[in-house]
């Protein structure tokens, strides 16, 4: 009866969260006793749904309740752990919400220690003793607390299900195969297991190289951020000193134009000033003259007058009445259109180029979908305007370098070492990375839209400067008589029908190159597969017929 008392005290003065002692208890206003921590960690939990509930009784409060330590109780404690009152030991752990409960135990479970699937029972550490001391009950298959159990029982026969339905799928017990399953195709569940534990197997592996490859992508992705924070950081900086050099160069032109424009002033200045000076002279020397003049006039001597009026001297013939002229102001104008035409031109590349470099795509290693309409095409469009200095001289460049044409002679080009000489060919301006869509329209008997690196041959053989001829370039021939694709002098026929307007997507990362044939709607003509190892350079070439054109199309 004593031990009864001290495992009533143990019960009575143990916290239901934590099943310890009570550790500063508190006591909430339905009357149940806690750890001031437990029930604190318990209600902070709880602060989201803004109601405080009581774990054993579950009566709620709001606001939440003030904590206060019941000293009564402490002391209570205190004084029980003096004469007895310790921690309940490993076999005296009382199941929770979440653990496996004894099924022999009776009031208050205590947490199973194992699950028998034999009996079909969990059994505590006192219960368990039996099948370690009994030698039949030390044959039954013991394994971790599960509360799966019932689920082995067969709902129609009340026995283990020690067998397996592969024409059912299902768990089946012995009588079940010689009744409803029999005749199926039925074996032992441990023969079911190990076929299953072998698929398992193969699966784990499977699972672990998925792992390890999502690893290795998860790796690859991380060092991808680095590249673009690196890449962007460097981009910003490069374009900082750029456009720090641009301002320089800007404020030290408007510095020579200002100093020009002083000393042009200072010196028209001066020159004003000096004719001011003559001409002040002279109106000086008139007005004394017109005097000396006023004063004869009155003399009423006549002999005296004549003597002194030929004695006068003969008056400065005027020089300057003829050279000077009354015009408007206009000193200057010629320095304020000619910097107004400097803005409007430094205006219009800022435009065209930003316009490049706003759409400047940055490729990573996440997949990027393929654009399947025209609209999805154009958001990828590039402005391309050709390269002078490539130019072969028998084609002329006009509209703003995005129009060829082919002349029947020579145009004057200077020399310029990236100039086409052999091949009536030219590049680019632009190089070419990232997603870029454009547009041609040909006339004339037929054209060759390419696309080449920089370093492709300017001249000397044939294959090597040719576009589509050697490994540097890909070539699409548009003729009246039909489309051929040309690369590394390989010959690929193309079947479809006359179209003026060709539309080309490019990729680069992806190593896409795609040509389509546009008339009401855009047809796939060829595709390349393949990986660029340099930005690309768009390349056109004319030598079909005097007067053929290529121009490429305004997208925006």
């Amino acid at each position: 009866m004593a031990q009864k008392g001290v495992q009533l005290d143990r019960e009575t003065f143990s916290c239901s969260i934590c099943l310890d002692p009570l550790k500063d208890p508190v006591t909430i206003p339905c009357g149940h006793s806690y750890c001031m921590s437990c029930i604190r960690a318990h209600w902070d939990d709880e602060d989201e749904k803004k109601v405080h509930s009581c774990p054993q009784c579950r009566q709620t409060f709001t606001p939440r309740p003030v904590l206060v330590k019941s000293t009564m109780l402490a002391a209570l404690v205190e004084e029980l752990k003096k004469t007895g009152l310790q921690a309940a030991p490993a076999d005296h752990c009382y199941a929770g919400a979440e653990d496996v409960a004894c099924d022999v135990c009776t009031g208050r479970k205590l947490k199973a220690l194992k699950s028998c699937l034999v009996c079909l029972a969990s059994f505590c550490e006192k219960h368990l003793q039996r099948h370690r001391d009994v030698a039949p009950l030390q044959k039954h298959k013991l394994v971790e607390p599960s509360k799966k159990l019932q689920e082995n029982i067969c709902s129609r026969h009340d026995e283990v299900m020690k067998m397996f339905c592969r024409t059912d799928q299902q768990s089946i017990c012995y009588l079940c195969s010689v009744d409803q399953h029999k005749g199926h195709d039925t074996v032992s569940a441990a023969a079911e297991r190990t076929e299953r534990q072998t698929e398992l197997e193969r699966s784990r592996l499977n699972i672990q190289q998925r792992i390890q490859d999502r690893e290795k992508d998860l790796k690859e992705l991380q060092q991808e951020v680095e590249a673009i924070g690196s890449s962007a950081d460097e981009a910003v900086e490069h374009g900082e000193e750029i456009f720090t050099e641009l301002i320089r160069l800007m404020e030290r032109r408007s510095s020579e134009l200002k100093q020009q424009v002083r000393s042009q002033q200072e010196a028209e200045v001066s020159r004003v000033k000096e004719l001011q000076e003559e001409l002040e002279q002279e109106i000086r020397e008139l007005k004394r003259r017109d005097a000396e003049l006023e004063e004869l006039s009155h003399t009423e001597d006549h002999s005296q007058f004549v003597h002194s009026y030929r004695s006068l001297p003969a008056l400065r013939e005027d020089t300057h009445s003829s050279s000077i002229n009354v015009r408007p102001l206009r000193h200057f104008e010629d320095v304020t259109a000619a910097v107004s035409e400097l803005r409007e031109e430094l205006q219009d590349a800022l435009r065209d180029h930003w316009t490049n470099i706003s759409l400047t795509e940055v490729d990573t290693l996440l997949p990027q979908p393929q654009p399947e309409t025209r609209d999805e095409f154009l958001k990828y469009s590039r402005q391309i305007t050709m390269d002078p200095n490539t130019v072969n001289p028998y084609l002329c460049l006009s509209e703003g370098n995005r129009k060829v044409t082919i002349h029947n002679e020579e145009d004057f080009y200077s020399e310029h070492p990236d100039r086409f000489t052999e091949c009536w060919q030219v590049l680019s301006r632009q190089s070419l990375t990232g997603r870029c869509y454009w547009e041609v329209e040909w006339n004339g008997r037929g054209c060759s839209i390419a696309l080449a690196y920089r370093d492709i041959a300017r001249d000397g053989e044939e294959n090597e400067c040719t576009f589509g001829c050697n490994d540097k370039s890909w070539r699409l021939d548009c003729t009246t008589e039909g489309w051929e694709f040309w690369h590394n002098n390989v010959k690929t026929s193309i079947q479809s029908r006359l179209a003026y307007r060709i539309g080309v997507y490019l990729d680069h990362r992806a190593g896409t190159l795609s040509f389509y044939s546009i008339v009401d709607s855009m047809t796939l003509l060829h595709r390349v597969q393949t990986t660029f190892t340099q930005p690309l350079h768009v390349g056109v070439s004319l030598d079909y017929c005097y007067g053929d054109t290529v121009e490429f199309v305004n997208l925006r």
